[in-house]
């Protein structure tokens, strides 16, 4: 399991969820941050720190979201900050 960024983070980006993230598993574009599954231990550091609520355990994603799942996975990947 890991956790996932949802629609809420779209052009929010506050980024109070990176400096909790003990293993720096979030990388952004210019529209959102996202999870490298990979990477995550889900923790679940983030999840308080999120001001949109936008931040799930992939099992507990809403029904609405669950495509952001596999955005996360693709999109970390893709990301500038991914090859930092």
């Amino acid at each position: 399991m890991t956790m996932v960024v949802t629609q809420p983070c779209i052009g929010c980006k506050d980024k109070a969820c990176l400096p909790v993230c003990p293993v720096e598993c979030f990388h952004e574009d210019e529209s959102m941050v996202y999870i490298d599954p990979d990477e995550c231990i889900d923790c679940g550091a983030c999840v308080p720190e999120c001001p949109t609520e936008a931040i799930f355990y992939e099992d507990d994603v809403p029904d609405q979201w669950k495509g952001f799942v596999e955005i996360n996975a693709k999109k970390s990947q893709e990301c500038p900050s991914a090859h930092e």
